[in-house]
């Protein structure tokens, strides 16, 4: 998809159609556009004819880009879970795990790359009715794998702004809300996880439109997405005035929210209750 939209945006700026770009590849104005969404696998020949008609004549970009070409190729470790997941999700996890830095509004429930396994199984239970216990914790599974890129060597920074209402609204028993109140307060003290709450106190914020996510990629010349998950299909956006709109909305709800420790205080404060 990173690819597709590099090659997308190469080809506006040199103001070559769909249908000239496929002409040049032996291929379909469609082919072309699947290509452009990440739709498709990549032919290293189809890149290497598009780089060339693009006017990309740089070595070093030439084969950084046909570099990623054969990155897109490969099957990722998340691709054995395939079977028990939406079929848009894939696609969000490989742009998670090449992302340097998370940013996220949740609404609905605790962001998964925070969620304890209790708390994870009660969630993907309700979300999955009448799914055999095998496939329920197969979904677990990815979760808790995809985890671990927070805390690996090279994990991105993952700032998050969770809803008031994610914390209250209850998955499990007593217990596991216990249990995940207490891990969000010693995540939120890892030097890059930036976790905040809004409050219901403060009221109507720019959070409005629901949750969202904005991943960012250490290669300068690839576009934030923004991933919109829906309840059978999912939205990804790299328009930079798309973007722009929901960095804004981001910006406003870390202004507004208490800062690291009010929220982490905050956190506490629902333990206690709890």
């Amino acid at each position: 998809m990173l690819l597709g939209s590099h090659l997308r945006r190469l080809r506006e700026a040199r103001g070559i159609t769909r249908e000239a770009a496929g002409y040049s590849i032996r291929a379909s104005e469609s082919k072309i556009s699947r290509m452009e969404l990440g739709r498709v696998s990549f032919k290293t020949r189809d890149v290497e004819d598009l780089l060339t008609l693009y006017g990309i004549n740089d070595e070093a970009e030439r084969t950084s880009l046909l570099s990623l070409a054969k990155e897109a190729n490969v099957a990722g470790w998340w691709h054995s879970y395939s079977d028990v997941l939406p079929s848009w999700f894939p696609t969000y996890v490989g742009l998670e795990g090449a992302a340097h830095l998370i940013r996220v509004y949740e609404v609905q429930f605790v962001h998964g790359l925070l969620q304890t396994e209790a708390y994870a199984r009660a969630v993907v239970g309700r979300g999955m009715r009448g799914a055999s216990a095998a496939d329920v914790d197969r979904r677990v599974a990815l979760r808790l794998e995809r985890q671990k890129y927070l805390v690996s060597e090279n994990a991105p920074e993952f700032h998050i702004v969770l809803d008031e209402a994610a914390l209250r609204r209850p998955y499990g028993d007593r217990e596991v809300m216990r249990g995940q109140l207490q891990h969000l307060i010693d995540v939120s003290e890892r030097p890059n996880v930036r976790l905040q709450v809004m409050p219901f106190s403060f009221g109507g914020h720019s959070g409005e439109s629901g949750s969202f996510t904005i991943l960012s990629f250490p290669e300068s010349d690839l576009s934030d997405v923004v991933y919109l998950e829906q309840l059978t299909s999912a939205l990804y956006l790299d328009k930079r005035e798309d973007v722009n709109q929901y960095e804004s909305a981001l910006k406003q709800l870390q202004q507004d929210s208490p800062g690291p420790d009010e929220s982490r205080d905050l956190l506490r404060g629902l333990l206690q209750l709890s």
